[in-house]
């Protein structure tokens, strides 16, 4: 079996560590005992150094033998391909996982981080908090009805929702205690958390290498 490789940046400003989204590949690969290895490109230089393989200048992207994939959603399908951990093999399972899958990039993470920048900013109370609300008010209608979104299970759409809401900082969730503890409990899951503490720590590891090259 080929070894993934799954690519980020060797060093990031302190504000987006834990939140870079080559987690989000490497808690699949976690979760799905899949055998990997985070390579890093510069992030000096990065919106020209690494434009072959992505074409936008971001991470994060994979090789896995043959395959070459940019953009976190469409890395998280491959790897959900080749596990049944993060995605049903039956038809209707393999369907509502996909769906979930990409209403929580579109649906929910087009709002949650476009708000969490502005918030970032200073401007906490943005523009976009109306349909922040409107966004989770919907979802946490529907978690408040089931554990999981999709297959009655674990899948790569909890995986996927759960990063994409856990930006979401303060109050977002005070009354929405079904997303509280949907998020809560993904976040607890040992291979959510050993992935979070390790791109903590080869940034942190980033900053002595940064500070001893002067």
């Amino acid at each position: 079996m080929n070894e993934i490789e799954i690519w980020t940046y060797d060093w990031v400003p302190a504000g987006p560590r834990g939140l870079v989204r080559d987690l989000r590949l490497r808690w699949a690969c976690e979760e799905a005992g899949l055998p990997y290895t985070v390579r890093t490109v510069p992030f000096d230089g990065r919106e020209t150094n690494h434009l072959s393989r992505q074409p936008f200048g971001q991470v994060p992207y994979l090789n896995d033998g043959e395959v070459a994939i940019f953009e976190s959603g469409a890395g998280l399908l491959h790897l959900a391909r080749k596990s049944e951990v993060l995605m049903p093999r039956d038809r209707v399972g393999e369907s509502d996982t996909l769906q979930w899958t990409i209403a929580a990039l579109n649906s929910i993470e087009m709002v949650t981080v476009p708000y969490w920048f502005l918030s970032m900013s200073g401007d906490a109370d943005n523009a976009l908090r109306g349909w922040r609300d409107q966004r989770l008010d919907q979802l946490e209608q529907v978690l408040g009805e089931r554990e999981w979104l999709a297959a009655g299970r674990f899948t790569a759409a909890d995986l996927l929702m759960a990063d994409v809401l856990r930006v979401l900082k303060g109050s977002a969730f005070d009354a929405r205690p079904a997303t509280a503890a949907y998020v809560a409990r993904l976040t607890s899951r040992p291979a959510f958390r050993k992935v979070h503490a390790d791109q903590i720590a080869q940034f942190a590891a980033a900053d002595d290498a940064r500070a001893a090259a002067g």
